[in-house]
């Protein structure tokens, strides 16, 4: 699995999966479907990959 996302990307991402996890846990209810995005969000920071970015043609991360 090719990476596919720049170091800003990623950090972008963590901070808003986290905002959204705690959004998530501070609401309830239908907040849950955020809560999965950040958690989403997270892993897909961890990994570098984002698969809607592949399905897309999309790449932040610039060649080497």
């Amino acid at each position: 699995m090719e990476k596919n996302m720049a170091s800003w990307d990623r950090i972008v991402r963590v901070i808003l999966g986290i905002i959204f996890i705690v959004l998530a846990v501070q609401k309830g209810g239908a907040w849950w479907v955020l809560g999965i995005l950040g958690i989403i969000f997270i892993l897909t920071s961890i990994v570098g990959f984002c698969p809607v970015y592949k399905l897309v043609g999309l790449k932040t991360l610039k060649e080497a």
